[in-house]
């Protein structure tokens, strides 16, 4: 982009100054330029009016008087710009009237600007009909000469100040209306940018909950189970310690690379630690291991897939993932000690199923929307984000989630997810 000329930025500096005193102080504005051109008129009304006057027998208080009724009324040109008008054409009508013919009849033209600067369009028509009145009268009472030398430049005079007048009107309307647009845009950006922050917070928990909350179940279920065998087994027990840890590891391993993301590289500036270990996100290809620890922990899980996993996207795959681990999660914290379960994944021309039921103590009673499962399967209903997080991942994909009670017999709970097969809702 060309920058400006020197002389064009101190103008337009100079200008932006006189504009901002304006705002701040409207009436000593006025005045200082009410002032500047009495002081004109007085010296015009001083001895220079006869080199045009029609009639120089005219005593100096008349035209004294005559001057500053039409220098004074531009006081108050801003605020009531008709009645200002008035005064002075009816000071120009009897400055024609004298043969007078004062040239600081001009100042009315600066009166007719602000009527087009600041009133409706329909007031024009008033302003010019006060603008030619003196003209006419003059026209009248002084026949030698034609009408086209005194009421034509008039009238083309009127219209030039009128179209500036409407012209720095419009530009005004054009600049304020920009200003208000940006002002809405920052608005809507600042909305845009609460609305993603609540967005990324909202996904960052579902993430966490995702990840410690399994984590954790495996190793309450591996602790439990060590417990049990430390008196009778050492070994088992110690086998069991072994997966604690194992576990343990591999959940501050992911809590650690989901922290190291959010770090803000420019906040922390030369004292940032080294950039972030990214690790893909689970995937399809990932369920057996997770099916393996949950095993571990002590749920017995038959699993079954069908079909191939490599043709459906990155973001679905982490959904039924994410999906099936949160409904394994709840069996392992809420089914009890002798509960299965089963996995059921398939791939198909409609898109992804799967299906994690278990044996757990469930029954018909109402289940709560935050740990996803019923009174009956081990407590009351917590306040986690469990069903929650699955049903707004399921909603990504415009896919299905129904989870609830099976009836008895044989009982136990269900969770059935159906992302279909459309790409044009893949992210």
């Amino acid at each position: 982009m060309t920058e400006p000329h020197p002389l064009t930025r101190y103008l337009q500096r100079s200008a932006q100054r006189v504009r901002a005193f304006d705002r701040r102080r409207p009436l000593v504005w006025d005045v200082l330029v009410t002032v500047f051109f009495v002081i004109a008129a007085l010296v015009d009304g001083s001895g220079g009016w006869r080199n045009t006057a029609a009639n120089t027998d005219i005593a100096p208080w008349q035209i004294t008087v005559m001057s500053l009724g039409l220098s004074v009324p531009l006081l108050w040109r801003r605020h009531h710009p008709l009645m200002a008008l008035t005064v002075t054409a009816a000071t120009t009508v009897a400055s024609n009237w004298t043969g007078a013919w004062l040239q600081s009849a001009l100042i009315q033209f600066i009166v007719v600007f602000n009527i087009a600067l600041r009133l409706p369009p329909r007031s024009l028509g008033r302003a010019a009909a006060l603008t030619l009145l003196p003209m006419t009268v003059c026209a009248f009472r002084y026949p030698p000469g034609s009408w086209d030398e005194l009421i034509v430049p008039q009238l083309w005079s009127f219209v030039v100040v009128a179209l500036a007048g409407i012209a720095v009107r419009s530009r005004h309307d054009y600049t304020e209306a920009l200003v208000e647009r940006a002002r809405r845009l920052e608005v809507e950006r600042d909305q845009q940018a609460r609305l993603a922050t609540a967005a990324e917070r909202t996904r960052i928990a579902r993430e966490m909950h995702d990840i410690i909350g399994h984590n954790l179940s495996v190793i309450t279920g591996l602790a439990d189970g060590g417990s049990y065998a430390a008196a009778k087994s050492p070994e088992r027990a110690a086998q069991a310690l072994e997966a604690i840890g194992t576990t343990s590891r591999q959940a501050l391993s992911e809590l650690r690379r989901l922290l190291d993301v959010l770090r803000d590289d420019d906040v922390l500036g030369d004292d940032a630690p080294a950039p972030a270990e990214l690790a893909p996100q689970p995937a399809l290809t990932d369920l057996d291991r997770l099916i393996d620890g949950v095993r571990a922990a002590g749920l017995p899980v038959r699993s079954t897939i069908r079909g191939n996993p490599d043709s459906v996207p990155a973001g679905r795959q982490l959904t039924v993932y994410r999906v099936v681990q949160e409904a394994l999660t709840n069996t392992l914290k809420h089914a009890g000690p002798d509960a299965t379960a089963t996995v059921d994944v398939s791939y198909g021309e409609d898109g992804v199923r799967a299906e994690v039921t278990d044996t757990g103590r469930g029954d018909s009673t109402a289940f709560s929307a935050g740990n996803g499962r019923g009174t009956g399967h081990g407590g009351g209903a917590g306040k986690g984000r469990g069903l929650t997080g699955m049903r707004e991942r399921t909603a990504l994909y415009d896919g299905t989630l129904e989870a609830g009670p099976l009836l008895r017999p044989p009982g136990g709970w269900r969770v059935r997810l159906h992302l279909p097969d459309d790409s044009e809702t893949t992210p």
